[in-house]
């Protein structure tokens, strides 16, 4: 099992996008059951996931928004960093994350 750091702060961010919290909350249930040790393991769930560093970049709801959140697989824990339109992440600003 997986540990998010914070739900609070993934509900926040994605409070403007009401259309995106059931896409959230079945990636919540998915992480809380996954056993996630690398990249491929991710994929197996999420196949579009893609690692940029230490980030997972996730596509949420098709591809309408990107969750960043930091992968610490030796910790089990998941940091939310970032809930953006698609829009927003093509400006690249998450990258402040790297």
């Amino acid at each position: 099992m997986l540990r998010v750091i914070s739900r609070k702060v993934l509900f926040d961010k994605a409070y403007r996008y009401p259309d995106a919290r059931t896409a959230l909350q079945v990636w919540l249930a998915t992480v809380k059951e996954a056993d996630w040790k690398c990249l491929e393991d991710i994929q197996r769930q999420f196949p579009a996931a893609d690692m940029v560093g230490p980030l997972a970049v996730f596509n949420v709801k098709g591809n309408s928004y990107r969750l960043i959140v930091r992968m610490v697989f030796r910790t089990r824990k998941i940091y939310v960093k970032e809930f953006l339109t698609h829009a927003e992440y093509g400006k690249e600003r998450w990258k402040k994350w790297l």
